[in-house]
């Protein structure tokens, strides 16, 4: 009988502790950091609400409200599962006593008020999970926070030039546009994209395809002096990483969806790259993490028409070169710093006429926190094209992706993200065509006439 009663004692007591440890697991994932945290929220109400609205982001404070509304029922929700997982561990821990006594009329109305309990806490995390779903659901849907530098307004035309360099070269009298460049010299066929696939879908031929080829390697020759590591990406990616960087569900429409797989072709190497690092704790000593991808990019860019969708101007499928950091938040700002100079360096090396933008309120992407576009200048076309924007995401990204590090104390931090383009190439191309036409054909730019092997199209 004695044994008997152990075994009871024993299933009994290793049944509870399932159950405890169960709840305290599905308490576990609540703990999963979501976009903007929470902390930053409720610290910072009315400064998150001020930022959203530079943002034009409507309603901020209906949402922001919700937020905290879903968060105080879900903590709510969480004293009273606690209170009761107690309650349980504490009853539980008498039944063997109550067994061993040979009270069996007391022990088994222990049993069923512990019964009844769990039922309680099953109720109770239900309420937990809904309000945490709930929340989550809002934060998927609110952007990140600019800084107070980023400036008031409410489209491109409201971006701040910050910077403009390189020359202006002295061009032919009417200048021809990349795309009767492209004819002339046989470079770039764009009815045979549209033969094969459709619009925006260029096919590069001879020279033209050399000079892609020889942008790509220029690219990521000089991302490796600066010291970061290539890596070769896959170009679909499942919809938890569009989630972990925030593709999803702000760009769901302009990305290109395959259904039956439910993967997604990038629309940039940030993605995937960026990705790698998701559910990962970092050591503080590797950090800066840097590093540089070559990868085709895919853009449905619905909504565009009209003359800025000319020859390369906006594309479906482009080619880019994209540089990732991870970085600590002390640092963060200097590695922003570092990838501007970086990418100031490459068209100063291209020769090109460039200025940089520092993004307003109003055209600064859903993910980032300050954002510098370059554009180079277009003398053909008359107008300014857009090859790069440089982003500091903070750790918005990195919550999503529960990116972490652990400092020099051993406690885990969430980690900042930055990107930017080094370069896209279909505008870089676009501008070199435009550029250097001269009587006797196209000039390359001496930097890159080591990887073409010509210094002219002619």
């Amino acid at each position: 009988m004695k044994i008997n009663l152990r075994f009871i004692c024993f299933y009994f007591a290793f049944r509870v502790a399932c159950t405890i440890f169960a709840c305290c697991n599905e308490q576990s994932k609540q703990k999963i950091p979501y976009m903007l945290t929470i902390k930053q929220i409720t610290e910072n109400k009315e400064g998150v609400i001020k930022g959203l609205e530079k943002k034009l982001f409507k309603d901020a404070r209906k949402n922001i409200d919700a937020v905290l509304a879903q968060n105080d029922c879900r903590r709510e929700a969480q004293g009273r599962l606690d209170a009761t997982l107690q309650l349980i561990n504490a009853k539980s821990k008498e039944i063997g006593t109550l067994m061993r006594d040979g009270k069996r009329d007391e022990a088994e109305a222990a049993k069923a008020f512990v019964s009844a309990r769990k039922e309680e806490a099953k109720a109770i995390e239900a309420e937990m999970d809904n309000a945490a779903a709930a929340m989550k659901a809002l934060l998927l849907n609110i952007p990140n926070v600019p800084y107070d530098e980023v400036p008031e307004g409410k489209d491109a035309n409201d971006n701040e030039v910050v910077k403009t360099g390189g020359q202006n070269t002295v061009l032919p009298e009417n200048p021809l546009p990349h795309w009767e460049l492209a004819r002339k010299y046989d470079l770039i066929d764009f009815d045979l994209g549209v033969k094969i696939t459709g619009a925006g879908f260029p096919v590069y031929k001879g020279k033209g395809a050399r000079l892609q080829r020889a942008l790509i390697s220029f690219f990521l020759d000089e991302a490796a002096k600066a010291g970061y590591t290539e890596i070769q990406p896959p170009t679909v990616v499942n919809a938890a990483s569009g989630y972990g960087t925030g593709q999803l569900p702000d760009k769901e429409g302009q990305m290109y969806h395959c259904e039956v797989d439910d993967l997604y072709l990038i629309p940039t190497a940030e993605v995937p790259v960026t990705n790698i690092y998701r559910d990962e704790i970092l050591r503080e000593d590797d950090l800066p993490v840097k590093n540089c991808a070559y990868t085709e990019c895919f853009r449905r860019e619905a909504g565009s028409y009209g003359k800025d969708v000319r020859g390369l101007n906006r594309l479906h499928e482009f080619s880019k070169v994209e540089l990732v950091r991870i970085d600590t938040p002390e640092h963060s700002r200097q590695s922003h710093k570092e990838m501007l100079d970086h990418v100031e360096g490459l068209l100063q090396k291209l020769e090109l006429p460039y200025r940089i933008l520092r993004l307003c309120g109003g055209d600064i992407s859903f993910t980032a926190a300050l954002c510098f576009d370059f554009e180079v200048y277009s003398e053909a076309q008359k107008r300014w094209l857009e090859v790069s924007s440089v982003s500091n995401f903070e750790s918005f990204q990195a919550n999503r992706l529960k990116l972490r590090y652990r400092d020099a104390d051993k406690k885990t931090q969430l980690a900042h993200t930055l990107n930017g383009s080094a370069l896209a190439l279909p505008r870089i191309v676009a501008a070199l065509l435009e550029n250097n036409q001269t009587p006797q054909g196209i000039r390359i730019p001496k930097a890159l006439v080591p990887y073409t092997g010509f210094d002219m199209i002619d």
